[in-house]
């Protein structure tokens, strides 16, 4: 016998998973408050140095004291990393120093403040992504967080504080963190501290307790931290049950689940099990089990059922449907998934013989919850009209199929009248058999078990001696009558039972294919009206009916577009309509509850922050829509074109503001260098200068040509720097545009070479250019500049009369020029960075604005060549150019 109690192997391939990660990885704890000052940063020290006590390596990486002398003296004695400064718009900010933590990697770093926000220039834009690299790297972090500061209790806390909070932390940070140590204090011991002003100085103090620390607001965020963190151990204590396959209920906290079904009854239960899990203060689940039977339900059951799914939806509950042929069994299992500790059903009432015939579920269900408590809730006497069963009635289903079955019935007994002669009387039973399953397969159940009766009674009258009677010689045929009329019972139930499944599955199977072609069409759309185009495109198709997407303006005001009213038969009137929906997020209009007069349905578009516009739907041809499935299925599409916008509008904005965060560091990094670099060749210029004006006279000849020469030099450094800025705002507006011609490479190096005559005439430069040299194809002043870029940088960072080597040779179809000089190299890492705009080398003292390399790689890029940069084994850096030929060069007249 299989035990049913053994984990599930896809549950302990995940836990295997689970674990295996989080040998390699290090362990996130946080310490998890209600508002600052309730001593979270002081309860992480206390841990740091009791495991530090044990024998654990503690490092700060940053702790905030904020002024509070009793935290401060806890950090004595702890080893603190430096902090890493950061230039943000001329000040210089002190952030926590992720790249020395990595290296240091101690057992456990304490990084306060996980939702701070870090200083434009920094690796990550928020400290918790610091946090999870170090975690990655196998480092085990001790955090702090407050209750505000989760993404999800963002809206609730500014809805009660009236504070808007800018700093928030994923939710899934919160949820993957492998320990939560709730920091909790009472409201009047906080404000105390307030007043005593360990929280605050005395000024800030009293004006915190008159807005944020009002005792109201702070009863509010305790509420909400305890109840945070019981979710946390819910969870936990869940996955701890999933992992090790424990079926009884733990009843740690109550946890109501109603079961919902087509009963005009089930409103009332919902209220009951409402007002039940407010008195016992509980999470209540409302479930409803979708049966192969509910497929051919009829559709006044089917909004019945959605109708009662909409109420507890209503009044809080949380809503699921099941899929499951046996309603007690898919219940029970939900059930003790989620650790529910009561079921409400409704009492079935009515004959005991019908509940014996078709099964209770309030039986069944008491008969195995084990120790899950069942509480029945009675209600009026439910008839047929309250069964999916009974009311499990086909459009097709009438006078028809009956006639259809009698047919049926009819030819097989014609059959048997002209074999009755030659076959026994039990083999013509097998003809009425397979009538009756060619029956259950076309027709409804009953129709079936009405096959089945009339299939014995012509079995009886027409084929059973003596004929055209229903009395017979052998009594024996009675149980005869009696297995037959079993079979065909049963193969009627079961055949219709199969068309059922079939049908359901088939419903299924279109609902999901239609998910997925959605899904498919918005994955990886990242430009939001691209996703609401086709987003409209799927779903005018999978519901043939009318859509249009109507979005709000600047004032939040939802209007309808020239082309949405030319395409839908919709009034300008009916914009009320869809600001209504739009305000209040609950769908309106055609076939509705609310505004049902309307031409079209207005569903919300509803994103995991906020409501971005609404759905107008208008059915194309009768109404498709009216079926509850097909609504949901609506406002299931409703909400993924929802989603898929917020997550494009979401890309977008993240983008942009990458684009800021980029331009604000290219805009300090311009300033910092062109500052630095236009004044140091001016003032030199400007010195110069007016020593020649006021003191020139007085001068011997070689102290003027001496400062003649400074003023040369200094304004052709200050003429390449120039011509940089140029060339750099041609690359990245777009408008270089390459004029080509064959050249020899030699002539290009002697050029540069030339105009940096004075830059290198201390220096042993060497050129290998062999004379056998291709020309090539190319902008002749792009490539000097880059060559002269290159040379400069050379000259730069190396020592004085430090040699320069420049080779050229053939390769692959091109020429390839290396650059070597015999300086300190590039640090490890510096080969990739050197490419980017305004990064300069780290060597002190180094001029410049950090665009010459910069645009050397655009330069060859746009000439479609490569260049790399790398340290030559026996010193010293080296920048290999390699340029194609650019087609075949032309033939080189040779003088006789």
């Amino acid at each position: 016998m299989v035990d049913d109690r053994r984990p599930n192997p896809e549950a302990l391939l995940a836990a295997a998973a689970s674990e295996e990660r989080s040998r390699s990885r290090g362990r996130l704890k946080v310490f998890f408050g209600a508002a600052p000052g309730v001593g979270k940063t002081f309860s992480m020290l206390q841990a740091a140095r009791r495991v530090r006590e044990a024998g654990a390596e503690v490092v700060v990486g940053i702790v905030e004291t904020h002024g509070r002398a009793e935290t401060g003296e806890l950090l004595d004695g702890l080893e603190t990393l430096p902090r890493k400064a950061v230039s943000h718009r001329g000040i210089q900010v002190e952030e926590f120093d992720l790249d020395a933590a990595l290296a240091r990697h101690p057992g456990v770093l304490l990084v306060d403040e996980l939702a701070h926000t870090n200083a434009p220039g920094s690796r990550h834009s928020k400290r918790w992504q610091d946090v999870f690299e170090l975690v990655d790297a196998g480092i085990d972090v001790y955090t702090t967080l407050n209750v505000q500061h989760l993404d999800s209790l963002n809206d609730v806390v500014a809805q009660v504080t009236g504070i808007t909070v800018r700093e928030t932390v994923p939710d899934s940070v919160f949820d993957q963190a492998d320990e939560i140590e709730l920091v909790d204090l009472p409201v009047e011991e906080l404000r105390g501290r307030m007043l005593e002003g360990k929280v605050y100085f005395a000024g800030q103090a009293q004006r915190a307790m008159e807005n944020f620390f009002r005792p109201g607001n702070l009863i509010a965020l305790r509420e909400m931290a305890l109840r945070r963190t019981a979710d946390r151990v819910d969870a936990q204590m869940r996955t701890y049950r999933s992992h090790h396959a424990i079926q009884p209920t733990w009843p740690v906290t109550e946890r109501l689940m109603v079961s919902i079904g087509p009963s005009p009854f089930s409103a009332k239960l919902i209220r009951a099990a409402k007002r039940l899990a407010d008195r016992l203060q509980a999470e209540w689940i409302a479930a409803f089990v979708e049966t192969p039977e509910y497929a051919e339900a009829a559709a006044d059951v089917r909004e019945r059922v959605l109708s009662s799914l909409r109420l507890a939806e209503q009044l809080g509950a949380e809503v699921v449907t099941l899929k499951g042929s046996n309603v007690a069994e898919s219940l029970l299992q939900y059930a003790r998934s989620r650790n529910v500790s009561k079921i409400v059903l409704g009492k079935q009432a009515g004959p005991l013989w019908r509940r014996l015939w078709r099964g209770s579920v309030l039986d069944d269900l008491i008969g195995s919850s084990g120790d899950i408590g069942v509480i029945a809730v009675s209600g009026e006497v439910e008839g047929p009209a309250s069964s999916i069963r009974a009311l499990a009635e086909p459009a097709g289903s009438g006078w028809r199929e009956y006639l259809l079955a009698a047919a049926v019935v009819g030819l097989c007994t014609a059959v048997s009248i002209a074999l009755r002669s030659v076959l026994n009387p039990v083999n013509l039973v097998m003809f009425f058999l397979l009538g009756v399953a060619g029956i259950a397969m076309r027709s409804s159940l009953r129709v079936a078990l009405t096959a089945s009766f009339l299939s014995v009674a012509a079995f009886d009258f027409f084929c059973v001696p003596p004929y055209y009677t229903f009395a017979v010689s052998d009594y024996e045929y009675a149980v005869t009558f009696l297995v037959m009329f079993f079979v065909a019972v049963v193969i009627s139930t079961r055949t219709v039972h199969i068309r059922m499944q079939a049908a359901h599955a088939a419903e299924r199977e279109a609902r999901t294919q239609a998910l997925y072609r959605l899904a498919r069409e918005l994955a990886g759309e990242t430009r939001w009206f691209e996703a609401a185009r086709k987003a409209t495109a799927v779903t005018r198709d999978v519901f043939a009916s009318k859509i249009a997407l109507c979005f709000p303006d600047d004032a939040g005001q939802v209007r309808f577009a020239k082309r949405t009213t030319d395409d839908l038969p919709m009034p300008r009137s009916e914009e009320g309509i869809a600001q209504w929906v739009f305000d209040h997020g609950q769908k309106a209009g055609h076939g509705m509850e609310t505004l049902p007069g309307a031409t079209a349905m207005y569903l919300p578009l509803r994103g995991a922050q906020r409501t971005l516009g609404v759905m107008a739907v208008v059915p194309a041809a009768g109404d498709v829509l009216a079926s509850p499935e097909q609504q949901h299925l609506l406002e299931l599409f409703a909400s993924q074109t929802a989603l898929a916008i917020e997550r494009a509008q979401a890309t977008a904005a993240a983008r942009e503001a990458q684009l800021q965060m980029e331009t604000e560091q290219m805009r300090s990094g311009l300033l910092s260098a062109v500052s630095h670099d236009l004044r140091t060749p001016l003032a030199t210029i400007t010195g110069a200068a007016s020593s020649l004006l006021e003191q020139g006279s007085q001068m011997d000849a070689e102290t003027r040509r001496g400062l003649t020469e400074s003023i040369e030099q200094e304004a052709e450094r200050l003429s390449r720097l120039v011509n940089n800025l140029l060339e750099m705002t041609r690359i990245e507006s777009g408008a270089m545009k390459l004029k080509r011609d064959w050249y020899p490479i030699e002539e290009i190096v002697g050029a540069a070479l030339h105009r940096l005559d004075k830059v290198l005439k201390d220096r042993p430069v060497s050129a290998v250019i062999p004379g056998d040299l291709p020309l090539i194809s190319i902008d002749d002043v792009l490539i000097e500049q880059l060559l002269l870029n290159v040379l400069e940088n050379a000259a730069k960072y190396t020592p004085p009369a430090s040699p320069i080597t420049i080779e050229a040779r053939a390769a692959g179809g091109g020429v390839q020029i290396d650059v070597a000089d015999s300086g300190p190299g590039f640090v490890p890492g510096e080969e990739i960075l050197v490419w980017e705009k305004f990064y300069r080398g780290r060597q002190e003292g180094a001029r410049g604005a950090g665009l010459g390399l910069a645009i050397c790689r655009a330069v060859v890029q746009a000439h479609g060549g490569k260049i790399e940069a790398k340290n030559r084994p026996d010193g010293g850096a080296l920048i290999r150019i390699w340029l194609p030929l650019g087609g075949t060069p032309p033939r080189v007249p040779v003088d006789d």
